[in-house]
């Protein structure tokens, strides 16, 4: 989609409203992307965030629990939020003729919230309970603590959902300290995907942002240090030996990210012709899965690869990985390959962007982290535009051994394997 497809209006207060208009389409995906996340936290708010996310639903100005949560869903619609390291995402999808109760909603929980005692005594064991869910699945678990390993102490180690004891002290004043050294209305997009014309979308959110005063806080954010590498095994009651490696990468605004999220994917990405899928899975058949993701903030990035294996194959798996890695630094991709790695990245972006709801979220990140709408056509510019000794040079600056953290859950004999 060219970026001539998108609108932009910043209000008195500083939220900007970005929409597309998209004809074929009854449902409206709209949404607030606030520019503050779990590494904003100081030492005695870890979890906050999050904890936030959850009690914007509990209770506003105007409106009850049940009142806020039946809004939408009593017209087929759906209101929902995700909490991530640098982001608090609030979003809604309906009918489209239900646009504006979708907007009122949005605003009212956003900018209205007033953190009754009660719901949050209530909503404190809702998040204990999703706490004790993620420690008894050891895929969840192992992705946090790997976060740790390679940010060390840093606030984008820290795990979003917080601690159960900072969890168990936040008071009504907490959330209020938390909003207001973090709301920033400049720092803030509604985003919007419909059929609707801009102007009535613009007079919509109008109606119901037009009286939140302009709100200003400092956004200073310390760069993670390097932590130098380490190689931890925890004995766990599992029936596989699970793990992950990894490190450091390139942050939002560097030039390697574009290629390195290219070979990033081209080694370890969702298609099932991925290297190192073709040989722990296709070859040895010594994984079910083994993926590769890659983590872009602001101002650092990670990358990591993950599987679980039987604990007699895990030394075998693990000399693959390497081995994978060690290609990538020492030869340069065959022409063919690499073109048929640009042609899937390029398809898997463009799929990616056909769902209106990502893109709607897509659009309040871009402009978050960019000030503008990154087009897919500009992205496949500069994905076209590699050579293979792009990809060589970065696979050897982030694929060096001695910088590739190790974590690893190994299997201590009381599950069957």
């Amino acid at each position: 989609m060219s970026s001539d497809n998108y609108q932009v209006y910043t209000f008195p207060n500083g939220i900007r409203l970005v929409h597309c208009q998209v004809n074929h389409t009854k449902i409206a995906h709209c949404g607030f992307s606030l520019e503050v996340g779990s590494r904003d936290e100081k030492a005695h708010q870890e979890g906050i965030a999050h904890f936030w996310e959850h009690m914007a639903f509990k209770g506003t100005q105007k409106r009850k629990s049940f009142h806020i949560i039946n809004r939408l869903d009593a017209v087929g619609g759906e209101l929902n939020a995700f909490t991530t390291k640098e982001k608090i995402v609030f979003y809604a999808s309906v009918l489209d003729e239900h646009s504006e109760k979708a907007i009122d909603i949005l605003s009212d929980i956003a900018f209205r919230s007033i953190f009754p005692d009660k719901e949050i005594e209530k909503e404190r064991g809702v998040i204990l309970e999703e706490m004790a869910m993620y420690k008894d699945n050891p895929i969840d678990l192992l992705d946090d603590e790997f976060d740790e390993v390679v940010f060390g102490n840093h606030a984008l180690g820290k795990q979003i959902l917080g601690t159960s004891e900072s969890v168990k002290r936040f008071k009504r004043t907490d959330f209020e300290e938390f909003v207001g050294q973090n709301l920033d209305t400049s720092r803030l997009i509604f985003s919007s995907v419909s059929r609707l014309p801009f102007a009535k979308v613009k007079k919509m959110v109008e109606k119901y942002i037009a009286d939140i005063p302009a709100f200003s806080s400092t956004l200073y954010r310390n760069p993670a240090p390097f932590v130098k590498a380490q190689h931890i095994i925890k004995s766990k009651s599992i029936s596989q030996a699970h793990c992950m490696i990894g490190g450091a990468a390139y942050n939002l605004h560097d030039t390697k990210r574009i290629p390195f999220a290219l070979l990033n994917n081209y080694l370890g990405g969702p298609a099932l012709n991925s290297r190192l899928n073709l040989s722990l899975r296709e070859k040895y058949g010594l994984v079910y899965s083994v993926d590769s993701g890659f983590s872009a903030y602001s101002d650092s990035g990670m990358f990591a690869i993950s599987f679980a294996t039987e604990k007699k194959s895990l030394d075998k798996s693990l000399n693959l990985v390497l081995k994978q890695l060690n290609l990538l630094k020492e030869k340069t991709l065959g022409s063919g390959l690499f073109h048929t790695a640009k042609q899937q990245f390029k398809g898997q972006l463009a799929m990616s962007s056909e769902s209106n709801s990502g893109l709607m979220i897509g659009m309040g990140k871009s402009f978050l982290d960019f000030g503008r709408m990154v087009s897919l056509q500009e992205f496949f510019d500069k994905v076209d535009a590699l050579t293979v000794f792009d990809l060589q040079d970065i696979a050897q600056e982030i694929f060096r051994e001695e910088n590739l953290h190790r974590l690893i859950y190994m299997p201590d004999g009381t599950e069957e394997e």
